[in-house]
């Protein structure tokens, strides 16, 4: 028997009855980022490989293990984005959008991929919403882009589940004195580090503040600290950060072992991590990345953003109760008619009313069927009325309007009656 087709692991797929969470997510985000004066670009989901080395650095987690890279017709190595950043980037230089010094606020929307042990909260094709700023350069952007998750959480209810964590990782030149210091420390604490550990001693060493490992966890608590060695702009910075924060009322914890997977960080980094998850506590992250452009062959351009996983916060949404009860409706009112005569009056009738009531979600009975099997399918449909259409009704000019959720008798109302008749009773449902 050949073997059934099936989604490849770790990618998933989003079913009906998930749709309406994610599209009521989705559009709140984007809502609100239009009222925040940010623009929606759409970058491919497939670059040139050498763009995520360049940018996300060859020697980390994603370049050397995550990525989903193969070679095409043509012999180019080819990469499915692992993050948005980086192709962000490209897409601005590309096409000049910060040319002159031009500051650009631009967001996304879309697929990424990562070959990882899939688990819950984590798969190998998620969904990411990312914002990307340039040419501003303050501390007054970064904690923009803070405050716009902080009021993002309020609308969807989950303020008291997620918590603020802040670290600056300084310029390039005291990250730079900061490594020697943390490598000195750790080398002469080799026998207690983990195997991973171990290695990125050599390769990435500021990962090994992100470990998970609890002997290693013990050996960094006497660890030098990044904040020792910030120079002054990057301090100067930081302090004006959190006094913004502090400004807008927004709690914060800081992270002193907060680095961020990636190479291309500066300065300001962060996350928003919950409890409610278990292991993938992170739902939000990002922060200040001034000499990215430059390093991909642009001008000297500052840039500072951050990616959500949708995945994870519809989870979190799940968790704590927090989805609205009216998006798992997707029918407001069903439309039953019977026979042939009714049927085509029905058409004309729904789409009088669709001109009327643009926003009512209105379903015409398809397939027919018997007074039973169409009322059935009313229920079924979540709907909050049924209209009913035959013979008599047509013949009086009236239709059926019957409740389904709650109380009230059934009644007939005329055609010219029924817009107002339905703008009323479902406002009021």
């Amino acid at each position: 028997m050949s073997k059934s087709l099936q989604a490849i692991r770790g990618m998933n797929d989003i079913l009906p009855e998930q749709t309406p969470l994610w599209r009521y997510f989705e559009g709140t985000v984007a809502r609100l980022l239009d009222n925040y004066g940010y623009k929606q670009i759409r970058m491919p989901i497939v670059e040139f490989t050498e763009l995520f080395k360049r940018s996300i650095g060859e020697v980390t987690d994603i370049v050397e293990k995550e990525m989903y890279t193969f070679e095409d017709r043509n012999g180019d190595s080819l990469t499915l984005r692992p993050e948005g950043t980086a192709a962000c980037v490209r897409a601005v230089l590309e096409h000049g959008l910060t040319g002159a010094g031009q500051p650009q606020k631009l967001w996304y929307i879309g697929p990424m991929f990562r070959h990882e042990r899939p688990q819950k909260g984590r798969y190998r094709q998620f969904h990411q919403i990312g914002l990307e700023v340039f040419n501003l350069d303050g501390p007054d952007i970064d904690a923009e882009l803070i405050v716009l998750t902080w009021r993002l959480w309020g609308l969807l209810g989950i303020r008291d589940a997620v918590k603020l964590e802040l670290n600056s990782l300084g310029t390039s030149e005291s990250r730079g004195r900061y490594k020697v210091a943390l490598v000195e420390y750790l080398s002469a604490h080799l026998d207690k580090l983990d195997e991973d550990s171990q290695r990125r001693l050599k390769t990435n060493p500021l990962r090994v503040l992100d470990t998970k490992n609890a002997d290693t966890q013990a050996v960094l608590v006497n660890a030098p600290k990044m904040a020792d060695y910030l120079d002054d702009e990057s301090r100067i910075h930081f302090e004006g950060l959190k006094a913004r924060l502090e400004a807008a009322d927004i709690p914060f914890v800081i992270n002193t072992k907060l680095v961020r997977g990636l190479d291309y960080y500066s300065k300001t980094v962060f996350e928003w991590v919950t409890d409610k998850l278990g292991a993938q506590g992170t739902v939000c992250a990002g922060g200040r990345y001034d000499g990215l452009v430059e390093q991909m062959g642009g001008k000297p351009t500052t840039g500072v953003g951050f990616a959500m996983g949708i995945e994870r916060l519809i989870l979190l949404l799940e968790t704590l109760e927090q989805v609205p009860e009216e998006i798992s409706r997707q029918v407001d009112v069903y439309l039953c008619a019977f026979g042939e005569a009714a049927e085509l009056a029905a058409l004309a009738l729904s789409e009088k009313i669709r001109d009327q009531l643009p926003n009512l979600r209105l379903q015409v009975n398809a397939g027919a069927g018997s007074f039973k099997s169409q009322f059935k399918k009313a229920d079924k449909s979540g709907a909050l009325y049924a209209l009913i259409l035959g013979d008599d009704e047509l013949a009086q000019q009236v239709i059926g309007f019957k409740p389904l959720r709650g109380q009230g008798e059934q009644q007939n109302i005329a055609f010219d009656a029924l817009a107002a008749h339905l703008a009323t009773c479902v406002v009021q449902g």
